[in-house]
């Protein structure tokens, strides 16, 4: 479990083939390696990752197809920049929103529009199944961040970004035309499972529970 907070803006060491179509991500953690073990989960982009072996300050990961094809990973070079987050301890102070780093599905950001206070409104293009469990006002994880969105339309929404995200994360250096992670909120996913599950008399439909 995450909270979207992140951590480090890592440079990616390496992108090897591994059998197949799966790949071995090397990541520089730097510093924050010092305490990595082997079966640690990090959140890379906001994808939940397991670490697979570990030198001085590099951590590798095996990502698998299905992980490379929903997520912006497949995109990734040598050189190329990601956020880090590592996972919670249950001590920790949820400085966003819980974040499984699951991702849903991807976007595409379409405009980034300067503000005068320095600031930066983005807007994000994804698909109609992921608008529809998004709240203005509501929390999502973009690239593993935690954001706040603000407009949600029928096929885009927008973020707002202050100057420190930019400056420590992905989104400040991104542009339109590129693709971001994204994980709608889980408080959200739970109750839009369970409306679907109810009729309008707000008891379970009886054909539906059969199912489960």
């Amino acid at each position: 479990m995450f909270s979207g907070i992140v951590e480090k803006l890592a440079p990616v060491v390496s992108v090897g083939q591994m059998d197949g179509k799966n790949v071995s991500l090397g990541v520089g953690l730097g510093k924050l390696a010092k305490g990595a073990r082997v079966g640690d989960s990090i959140a890379v982009n906001g994808v939940c990752l397991t670490v697979t072996r570990k030198r001085s300050g590099t951590v590798w990961f095996d990502v698998i197809e299905e992980t490379l094809r929903r997520t912006n990973l497949g995109n990734l070079s040598q050189g190329a920049r990601v956020n880090i987050e590592r996972s919670l301890l249950l001590s920790d102070r949820i400085g966003g929103h819980l974040v499984t780093g699951h991702i849903d599905g991807k976007g595409k950001i379409a405009k980034v529009e300067p503000e005068i206070d320095a600031s930066v409104k983005m807007w994000i293009e994804t698909g109609l199944e992921l608008l529809a469990q998004m709240i203005p006002k509501g929390s999502i994880a973009v690239d593993g961040i935690s954001l706040t969105l603000v407009d949600i339309a029928e096929t885009i929404f927008s973020i707002c970004l202050i100057p420190h995200t930019l400056a420590i994360t992905t989104l400040g250096y991104k542009k339109p035309g590129d693709s971001v992670n994204i994980e709608v909120d889980m408080i959200g996913k739970f109750v839009r499972k369970s409306l679907e599950q109810m009729d309008l008399t707000g008891s379970f439909s009886t054909e539906r529970s059969n199912q489960l």
